[in-house]
């Protein structure tokens, strides 16, 4: 099948400031899809089809390219593998772009993520054609999509997401940095003191370290110093071997014994200086010889001056044996060589250094330590009372649109619960949880224990409309938000959509014609089989086949000219009301 690539309306969404967006999808053998190719731009783009025609395995491959586990049954029956690629585009200060570049996956600005689920259930996943976790691939997804649908994945069921909403919200940053910044000072004051206080009475350390400092103190340990010890030492040991040596050697060389060697070079120079005229190669030797004259008598004054301090001193040889013992003796208890001494004792040395001042030192923490716990109280409760009042604007609005959404009576409560830990936390006084009540004389229910999955599907969107710009997430993704809903509240749903996806890029699985004439690109989905076996396929539609589309969607299987006409109007009143 030929990728399907989506032609854009010229009336397509006005630009807006993406810091990512989804611009390619390509999928092989995935469930019932034997490969497609989806091209994405900024907007709304929505995807529709028959039911059962594969419409979510759209989604569920952003799923599975965001993190999830692996499920060997989406992958098509006879092939030994799914293939899974997504591209994203990336602004400049895109904070996908700064992970991958923390991460060393950066590629001139490039972001790929592609996974492959195999037949016998493991997988692969890579980032720009590197190989990566499944975590890291977890990861930087979450900075590019976000799903919301019936899906255990979805960020906004997670307090720790939805205090980052909140905050994003609240433009709480500046405060947040604050608490982060008291919490970390706390915190390092804190181990000290712990480190301190571990250490308990110190006195007995102080006299043991004081002992071993002193019994290392009394030697000369500085390797130079060790190594004339030991030279001094093996000198007397051989001093009579010494002596015997140079004693031989000055009498062989001076002709004590018989002619000197200096004398027979003498002899030889001369005797070769009268015939070097008829031989001049005769020269060349006449001149190592010279050579070998200097040399010689050099040998000679080095000789008798090392003659000359050659001594035979058992107390020398005494003094130094004990000493060298000793070294031996102190690094065999520290463990260490004897030219390494030096530093055990300066190890000692800083250790005690810092046992002195510790007493002092913890009468000083705990000034220090109180500071920095009323800085980070004074710190944290700055922030709380920003959260509070965003929370309070965050809540109202989503309550209204819930209620535009077709949840006469629902609301959103932003729940604060008191975080009481024994150190100070960097996300500050409070965790939150968002408390949805779907209808009216409901009690509100934690939003995550939404049974439901088009009221969610609903909640989310009215979360995501009523925060909107919040949140660093600039792909949204909608499976079946209009599950349950039809007529006017459809026309909302689709308009606020919309309305996301002049700030976002916003893709949506409908089956609602009144959804679907929202998008600015559109999509359809549909199976049939092939050699025998079921598969779908993609189409990206035009004009003319997307008013045909919405026809089958307001009319049935079999499309009337009612049906036409009344999705040329449809699709008249959306251009008409909205850019």
């Amino acid at each position: 099948m030929q990728p399907a690539r989506c032609v854009f309306s010229p009336r397509a969404a006005k630009p807006y400031n993406a810091r990512a967006m989804l611009r390619h999808l390509t999928i092989k053998d995935f469930a019932v899809v034997r490969a497609t190719d989806m091209e994405f731009g900024p907007g709304m783009t929505v995807i529709s089809g028959e039911t059962g025609a594969g419409k979510s395995l759209l989604v569920d491959a952003l799923g599975f390219l965001s993190g999830l586990r692996a499920d060997a049954g989406m992958v098509r029956h006879g092939a030994q593998r799914a293939e899974l690629s997504a591209e994203f585009e990336l602004a400049p200060k895109a904070p996908a772009l700064a992970w991958l570049a923390e991460h060393a996956l950066d590629e001139a600005g490039a972001c790929q993520l592609r996974r492959v689920l195999r037949a016998d259930g493991g997988s692969r996943s890579w980032i720009n054609g590197r190989s990566v976790t499944l975590s890291q691939l977890a990861e930087l997804a979450g900075l590019l999509v976000e799903i919301h649908g019936q899906h255990e994945h979805q960020a906004l069921l997670s307090k720790a997401s939805q205090l980052a909403l909140l905050d994003a919200f609240a433009g709480s940053q500046a405060q947040l940095a604050q608490v982060r910044k008291a919490a970390a000072a706390w915190s390092l004051l804190l181990a000290e003191r712990d480190r301190l206080t571990a250490q308990g009475d110190v006195s007995d350390r102080l006299n043991y370290l004081q002992h071993q400092l002193d019994e290392l103190r009394r030697e000369e340990l500085a390797p130079a110093a060790i190594q004339a010890l030991v030279a001094t030492h093996r000198r007397q040991a051989h001093a009579t071997t010494l002596i015997q040596a140079c004693d031989d050697g000055l009498a062989r060389l001076s002709g004590e014994d018989g002619p000197s060697a200096g004398r027979l070079l003498l002899q030889t120079r001369s005797e070769l200086a009268r015939v070097v005229a008829h031989e001049p190669r005769l020269g060349e030797v006449e001149t190592l010889l010279e050579n070998a004259q200097i040399q010689l008598d050099e040998a000679l004054a080095v000789l008798s001056q090392v003659r000359d301090t050659l001594d035979v001193d058992p107390d020398q040889f005494e003094h130094a044996e004990r000493r060298l013992t000793r070294l031996h003796d102190l690094a065999r208890k520290h463990r260490v060589t004897p030219e390494q001494l030096d530093e055990v004792a300066a190890r000692i040395e800083q250790e005690l250094d810092g046992l002195r001042g510790a007493g002092e030192r913890l009468a000083g923490l705990n000034t220090e330590i109180e500071a920095a716990g009323h800085a980070w109280r004074s710190a944290a409760q700055a922030l709380t009372r920003v959260r509070t009042r965003a929370a309070a604007t965050l809540a109202s609005k989503t309550s209204a649109l819930i209620a535009e959404l077709g949840m006469g009576g629902g609301r959103l409560e932003v729940q604060f619960e008191p975080h009481v830990v024994d150190r100070p936390d960097p996300q500050g006084a409070e965790r939150i949880e968002l408390l949805v009540a779907a209808n009216a004389g409901q009690p509100p229910r934690p939003l995550r224990k939404v049974a439901s999955g088009g009221e969610l599907s609903r909640i989310s969107l009215a979360i995501e409309v009523a925060a909107l710009g919040a949140d660093a997430v600039p792909t949204m993704i909608f499976d079946e938000v209009d599950s349950g809903i039809g007529g006017a509240v459809a026309d909302i749903v689709g308009r606020k959509l919309r309305d996301l996806g002049r700030e976002r890029q916003v893709l949506c699985v409908t089956h609602l014609p009144q959804v679907a004439a929202q998008g600015h690109a559109h999509y359809r989905v549909s199976k049939a089989p092939v050699e025998g076996m079921t598969q779908s396929s993609v189409e990206a539609l035009d004009a003319g086949a997307r008013k045909e589309e919405l026809a089958r969607m307001l009319g049935g299987v079999h499309v009337s000219a009612e049906a036409r006409a009344a999705a040329g109007k449809l699709l008249a009143s959306v251009e008409a009301g909205s850019p």
